[in-house]
């Protein structure tokens, strides 16, 4: 057995390992990375990259049967599901050289292609080799949740991994679980042609805000997507040939051609010898700090193997935190508030920081909602898509969350994160210009909403703009 030693060691090479690796080798220290399946991780290969590039088609295929209202003749679209899958399959094939082996070999990093498992609190075997390490850092990513289900293990079903090798399109699609994966391919699927029903045994989109998810779930009703609430599963039945049935507490049987399993994501923390290294974890996943760092102090645990919010984004984001801290001996700790999250659907939906309900039980009297409603931006209403809302929560000036819901809806987020983040007051986002007309007009516009009753419904206001009014020459 070879062995070696290094500044940095990394288990996984998805988003986070990835950033990890490129800003630590990049600043000069000795890197090694594992990875024992695919470079690019869950994200760039069953992830984010496919979800999006499937949603991409289904958009244009339904707006191919919608285009009377900009005077021209709709279309009913031929979807070939197969060649769907062809272009899924060359996004992530576009992508995937930025996180390929070959450039990270290019930045100094040793990539090595195998798992790795803690052998002692510093030391990881991985292949033939034993590598010994100042700083590992654990970024195994997490993998679909398959919840015990009678008769699922006996059944074919679908999870966000293997969709994307199905070429044929499912006729009927039985999709347990109502949360942004679930809801996501709903409504894509049903724009490319399938029938839908998704199955959620508590609430369809019960994370966001109820004002929010609603809206979200009108919209795909109307599209023809069912979704039953309150729908727990106890069986599953079916073969192959003859499809999938499912079998609810309240003894309804329905039956679709194909199921796709969407229950939430599990991290990736067995076979890692975590033992060995002294490593606690939870009930969601790897032990940690506010500094990322595990019940080992020379361990990091980031992303979804950490058990908290598993979004790319946050990887990335905790990525940086390590950076700092492993590579520079810099402080850094992790913060949740302006974490923004997103789920893509038509309308989109997006989170910054708290909910209408969080920010009320936090704050309560202290609290106030500005609203604005994307009928009255005028790029929107240009576009004929002006439907949806934005309403940020408010206390002493400082937005503590803002959720959205309409078009762009994730990326007009990017901009509150960077608000909470900083910190940032209402009378800060009022004083910036936006170039008309464009979607980011909302930002300001909400910010407006929250100082108009100040400005336009103050009686103190009213008097001394007359007293000045009296006074100017």
């Amino acid at each position: 057995m070879q062995k070696l030693s290094c500044d940095i060691l990394i288990l996984g090479a998805g988003s986070g390992g990835l950033s990890v690796a490129a800003g630590a080798s990049q600043m000069g220290a000795d890197v090694i990375l594992l990875e024992g399946h695919k470079m690019g991780g869950d994200c760039l290969n069953y992830g984010c990259v496919p979800s999006k590039a499937l949603i991409a088609a289904a958009d244009r295929a339904h707006m191919m049967g919608r285009l009377s209202s900009y005077g021209i003749a709709n279309v009913t679209p031929d979807t070939d599901y197969a060649a769907v899958q062809d272009h899924v399959a060359g996004v992530i094939e576009q992508i995937a050289p930025v996180d390929s082996q070959e450039r990270f070999e290019g930045f100094g990093v040793r990539v090595i292609r195998a798992f790795g498992r803690f052998v002692a609190p510093t030391e990881v075997e991985a292949g033939d080799n034993r590598i010994t390490a100042r700083r590992i850092v654990i970024a195994t990513g997490s993998t679909p949740l398959v919840p015990p289900i009678p008769g699922l293990d006996k059944v074919p079903y679908l999870t966000n991994e293997t969709l994307w090798s199905l070429k044929t399109r499912p006729e009927h699609l039985l999709i347990i679980g109502g949360g942004p994966i679930g809801m996501e391919m709903a409504q894509a699927h049903r724009r490319l042609g399938s029938r839908v029903m998704v199955l959620e045994g508590a609430k369809a989109l019960g994370r966001e805000d109820p004002e929010c998810a609603a809206r979200v779930l009108e919209a795909m009703r109307a599209e023809g997507v069912e979704v039953i609430e309150e729908a727990k599963v106890t069986r599953v039945g079916g073969t192959e040939a003859d499809g999938v049935s499912v079998v609810l507490e309240d003894g309804r049987e329905i039956a679709g051609s194909h199921l796709l399993v969407a229950v939430g994501r599990r991290a990736n923390t067995e076979n890692l010898g975590l033992d060995a290294a002294g490593i606690e974890t939870t009930g969601t996943g790897i032990k940690v700090d506010a500094a990322l760092k595990t019940t080992n102090r020379k361990v990091y645990a980031i992303g979804d193997a950490a058990g908290g919010l598993m979004f790319t984004h946050v990887a990335g984001y905790h990525a940086g935190i390590v950076v700092r801290s492993a590579v520079l001996g810099l402080p850094a700790k992790a913060g949740t508030a302006h974490i923004p999250r997103a789920t893509y659907t038509r309308p989109e939906l997006a989170q910054v920081g708290l909910t209408e309900a969080e920010a009320r039980a936090a704050h309560g009297d202290r609290l106030e909602v500005a609203r604005f409603d994307f009928g009255h931006n005028d790029r929107l209403v240009a576009e004929r898509s002006a439907q949806g809302f934005i309403k940020a929560m408010v206390v002493r000036g400082r937005p503590v969350g803002v959720s959205i819901v309409g078009p762009q809806a994730g990326e007009l987020a990017n901009f509150w994160s960077m608000v909470i983040a900083n910190n940032l007051k209402m009378s800060a986002i009022s004083a910036m210009v936006s170039p008309y007309p464009t979607v980011g007009e909302i930002n300001k516009r909400v910010a407006g909403a929250y100082f108009s009753p100040r400005l336009f419904e103050n009686q103190t206001v009213k008097t001394v703009v007359r007293l000045i009014q009296r006074w100017l020459p």
